[in-house]
C-alpha cells in the first residue's frame, strides 16, 4: 500500500502521539431510503462501504496530541466511497469544527478524498458551504487550520478544506488538484496535478515524507496555538557584524552593498531556534529568491518573520509577506520584518504580475496590524518596496544599512547631475543610520557586542 493510501485508522496512528486519539461521538441523521434523491442501490453500496472499511463514513473524527499539542484531527477515509463529501460528512465536519472552537483547538485535515458524492447531488455539493462557514468561524476564533494533503486530494476537498487552510503540508506524490484523474482534459499534463507541482505554484507550503510528517506537524501545532491576551513585542536582534557607524551616506551605501555583510539567512539562524517556512502567495506565484517567511521560536514563544535577501522582492513576495502577517495577526503572534532590499522588482514581468497591487497589500497588512510589528533595517532599504515591509514608528537599522527615498544613483540621474555627483547626494539625501535616528524616521540602531560575537536580543520600549 503506498503510503498517501494508509486508511484513515492509519493516518491518525501515525501523526498522534501514543494512546490519545479520542474519537469524537458523530451526529445523528435519519435518512430516507437511498439518500436524498432516493437514487436507487446508495444504502447498498454504502453498506457495502462500511464491510469494506469498517467505517460508517468517509470521514473520522476526533481530538488527539500531536507531538504534545492537542488538536482537532479530521481523517478521510478514501476506501469509503472515495473518500467523498456527502450530508452525514458534512455533518461530522460541522461537529468537528465546533467542538475545535469550543475546545479551542487547532484544527488538523488530512485529506483524501475525491470530491462530492454524486448519489446525494447538490446536497453534496452543498456541504462545501458548511465547510467553508465552519472555517471561516474557526478563523475568525483565532485557531489554525493545519492541512495534510494525501492521496488524492482533488473537488471541493481541495478547494475547501485544503487550499484554504492556514498552512498546507502535502505527502510526496500525492495527487492534488481540483480537478480528478477523470475529469480532466485527455492532453493534460499529469505532472501538473501533484503535491510537487502545487508547492511549486505557491498553493501549498511544503512536502513532507511520511516518516517526517508526526514532527513536522507537531512543530506546527506548537508553533501556531494562540496564546491568551496581547504578545509581547518581537525583540530587536541585535547587528551580528558591525563597527562603528558609516561616516558618509556613500559610506552607507558601500557596507549595505557589501559582499561580507551578513543576509537574513545569518540573522534568522541567530534569532530563532526552529523556524518553519510559509511558502507561496496562494496565486500561483513564489519568490524565494527575494523573501523568507515563515514562524520560529525565539526564547521559548513564536514570532513570524519575513525577511528580504537583498534581491528586488518580487509581487509574489509580497503576497507571501501579506499572506503571513495577516495569519500572524489573527493567531496573535507578533511579527519581525528583516528589511534588504534595492527596491521592488521593476521588470516588466513584475508588473504583469501585479507588482503595486502585491506591495499595497503588504502596506495594508502592516498598517493593520493588532499585534507587535518590529522591524531591522540589515542592508538596503530601497524605497516603497523596502518600506511596505517596515513598521511604522517601530522600526530600528544596524550599523550596516541605509535607507533612502531612492537610491543615490537614480536620484543624481534624475536631478540630472554627472556620476561624479552620486556620492554628494547620497549625502544630501541623509540616508545613514544615526541620520535617520535624528529625523525620526527609526527607532534607534541595533549594534552588536563585538566582531562576530553571538548577538543579544534587546527589547524596544513600548510605543
Amino acid at each position: 500500500m503506498p503510503d498517501q493510501r494508509r486508511t484513515a485508522r492509519e493516518v491518525l496512528a501515525l501523526v498522534s502521539d501514543d494512546g490519545t486519539f479520542t474519537e469524537l461521538p458523530p451526529p445523528v441523521r435519519e435518512s430516507r431510503p437511498d439518500g436524498p434523491l432516493s437514487w436507487q442501490g446508495y444504502d447498498a453500496s454504502r453498506a457495502r462501504a462500511a464491510e469494506r472499511t469498517g467505517e460508517e463514513e468517509s470521514v473520522v473524527c476526533g481530538t488527539a496530541a500531536v507531538g504534545g499539542t492537542r488538536a482537532v484531527l479530521i481523517a478521510f477515509e478514501f476506501g469509503f466511497l472515495g473518500g467523498s463529501l456527502g450530508e452525514r460528512t458534512g455533518d461530522r465536519l460541522e461537529g468537528a469544527y465546533a467542538h475545535a472552537r469550543e475546545h479551542r483547538l487547532p484544527v488538523v485535515p488530512l485529506i483524501a478524498t475525491g470530491g462530492s458524492r454524486m448519489q446525494e447531488g447538490m446536497v453534496a455539493l452543498t456541504q462545501l458551504q458548511r465547510v467553508a462557514r465552519q472555517a471561516a468561524l474557526t478563523r475568525a476564533a483565532g485557531l489554525p487550520q493545519i492541512a495534510v494533503l494525501r492521496d488524492p486530494t482533488t473537488g471541493g476537498g481541495w478547494a475547501t478544506l485544503g487550499a484554504g487552510a492556514d498552512v498546507v503540508l502535502a505527502l510526496p506524490g500525492a495527487q492534488v488538484g481540483f480537478a480528478g484523474s477523470r475529469v480532466r482534459p485527455p492532453d493534460a499534463d499529469p505532472a501538473a496535478y501533484t503535491a510537487e507541482a502545487q508547492v511549486a505554484a505557491g498553493a501549498a507550503d511544503a512536502v513532507v515524507r511520511p516518516e517526517d510528517l508526526k514532527e513536522t506537524l507537531g512543530l506546527w501545532l506548537r508553533l501556531l496555538s494562540a496564546t491568551d491576551g496581547r504578545p509581547p513585542p518581537a525583540p530587536v536582534p541585535a547587528a551580528l557584524a558591525a563597527t562603528g557607524l558609516p561616516a558618509t551616506g556613500w559610506a552607507a551605501v558601500q557596507r549595505a552593498r557589501s559582499p561580507e555583510r551578513p543576509r537574513a539567512h545569518a540573522y534568522l539562524d541567530a534569532y530563532f531556534t526552529v523556524r518553519v517556512p510559509v511558502s507561496g502567495d496562494r496565486c500561483g506565484g513564489m519568490d524565494p529568491a527575494g523573501i523568507l517567511c515563515g514562524f520560529g521560536e525565539h526564547h521559548g514563544r513564536t514570532v513570524a518573520f519575513a525577511a528580504q535577501t537583498g534581491t528586488g522582492t518580487r509581487p509574489a513576495g509580497y503576497r507571501t509577506a501579506a499572506r503571513l502577517i495577516r495569519l500572524a495577526d489573527r493567531l496573535g503572534v507578533p511579527v519581525l520584518t528583516l528589511v534588504d532590499t534595492p527596491g521592488a522588482a521593476n521588470d516588466a514581468e513584475a508588473e504583469r504580475q501585479g507588482a503595486g497591487a502585491a506591495i499595497a497589500e503588504v502596506f495594508g497588512a502592516v498598517a493593520g496590524a493588532r499585534v507587535p510589528v518590529t522591524t531591522l533595517v540589515i542592508g538596503e532599504g530601497g524605497s516603497g518596496g523596502a518600506l511596505a515591509l517596515a513598521a511604522p514608528d517601530n522600526t530600528w537599522a544596524t550599523p550596516d544599512s541605509y535607507f533612502s527615498v531612492i537610491a543615490p544613483e537614480l536620484a543624481a540621474a534624475i536631478l540630472k547631475r554627472p556620476q561624479e555627483e552620486t556620492e554628494n547626494t547620497a549625502d544630501q539625501l541623509r540616508i545613514r543610520p544615526q541620520d535617520l535616528v535624528e529625523l525620526g524616521i527609526i527607532r534607534g540602531i541595533a549594534r552588536s557586542s563585538g566582531p562576530g560575537s553571538a548577538p543579544t536580543a534587546a527589547s524596544p520600549p513600548p510605543p
